[in-house]
């Protein structure tokens, strides 16, 4: 199924992409007046479980949305924790002249990052090296405790597209590569949130364009450490929850990765998409 948070006034509605438009879920159920989970906190809590009552309730009839005329939301709203895999794709590796990591490098990026497709994101004013990652996003369904590789991917809900966005001058400032990389608006997912029966993580095309122009283009199945080895190194020191999401890397082609002299910046007016097959396209402008 594929689930996308959009708003309406001041609430975030949960909808289903069907053949028709979007399914607002809340509205669909009041009118058959039928228990479903209404919320993307509660899809993801209830798990495969509600999967055909969902998938019933898409069938009724009744108006859909059109998607393009959707104000979205960060497909996940408030994970317990963003974690990033950074130096994870064999091309970005390359360009960035490094040893193979031994182990997954871990970072992370706090909730006032998560932005959602479409939205407009202003830069920050006290940096110029602006540079995209186009990344794909895991999302946990279910708790895991050092689980192993063979059954890390039983405990994925699903998957959706972001962009790690990274301010290169603030991220370096220190060792320490936080504040570069959580910056306000700078964790953009979305729009759809693709459930996990329906995608195979090891190989998947993934590509990014400024203003229509390609700058990255990969496959995952040339990450270092994959989705499953992702999941459960990060499941040893850290239990995941329910909606925790993890940034899996990015290819070659980061505007770190090219010669200084080549080096040009994201700047404002710019508009990035990232898209991952079988999932979609994230598109943001900055200002």
């Amino acid at each position: 199924m594929r689930f996308v948070n959009f708003r309406l006034g001041e609430e975030v509605r949960l909808g289903i992409k069907s053949e028709r438009g979007i399914i607002d879920v809340k509205e669909r159920a009041q009118v058959y007046g039928v228990q479903v989970p209404v919320t993307m906190e509660q899809v993801i809590a209830a798990g495969e479980a509600a999967w055909p009552q969902l998938a019933e309730l898409v069938e009724k009839e009744g108006e859909a949305l059109p998607a393009a005329g959707l104000h979205y939301a960060p497909c996940v709203i408030n994970p317990e924790k963003i974690i990033c895999v950074g130096l994870n794709y064999v091309s970005h590796r390359d360009e960035c002249d490094i040893e193979v990591p031994a182990v997954p490098i871990l970072f992370s990026k706090f909730n006032n990052a998560l932005a959602a497709h479409n939205e407009v994101i202003a830069l920050p004013p006290d940096a110029v090296q602006f540079d995209y990652e186009a990344e794909l996003v895991i999302v946990i369904g279910r708790e895991a405790s050092r689980i192993s590789p063979a059954e890390a991917l039983a405990y994925v809900f699903g998957y959706t597209v972001g962009n790690d966005l990274s301010a290169r001058d603030l991220q370096f400032r220190t060792g320490q590569w936080l504040l570069g990389k959580t910056c306000d608006q700078f964790a953009p997912i979305g729009p759809w949130l693709v459930t996990a029966d329906e995608i195979d993580p090891h190989n998947l095309a993934i590509s990014c364009s400024v203003n229509g122009v390609s700058r990255q283009s990969g496959n995952t199945r040339d990450m270092i450490f994959d989705c499953a080895a992702i999941v459960s190194y990060c499941s040893n020191y850290m239990t995941l929850k329910p909606g925790d999401i993890i940034f899996s890397g990015t290819p070659g082609g980061v505007i770190l990765g090219c010669p200084p002299a080549q080096q040009q910046w994201l700047a404002a007016g710019d508009t990035v998409a990232v898209t991952i097959e079988k999932i979609g396209t994230l598109q943001n402008t900055l200002k």
